[in-house]
């Protein structure tokens, strides 16, 4: 299990977190072209290593955060509010 830590919360059990997806990923435009759609649904970069993703603390204060985690470890590097920028 990971323990991952909340910005409001504090650390906490993984069991008590919904995995929300890379946190680095860009959205096209609506009236984007249909292979920018392609490659943002299904050309996705496999990281190794440390990687930004998003949380949602679903078990307790409900708020989506980011955190840097190492994909290699599953070592967890720093954690922040979706407006913040990580801290070293």
């Amino acid at each position: 299990m990971l323990l991952i830590p909340c910005p409001w919360c504090g650390p906490r059990n993984q069991i008590e977190f919904t995995y929300g997806g890379d946190a680095t990923v860009q959205r096209p435009a609506l009236d984007a072209p249909e292979s920018a759609w392609y490659e943002y649904a299904y050309l996705r970069e496999n990281p190794c290593g440390p990687h930004d993703e998003l949380w949602l603390h679903s078990a307790s204060c409900r708020t989506w955060f980011k955190v840097r985690r190492d994909t290699r470890t599953h070592e967890i590097l720093a954690s922040a509010r979706i407006d913040e920028d990580f801290v070293s």
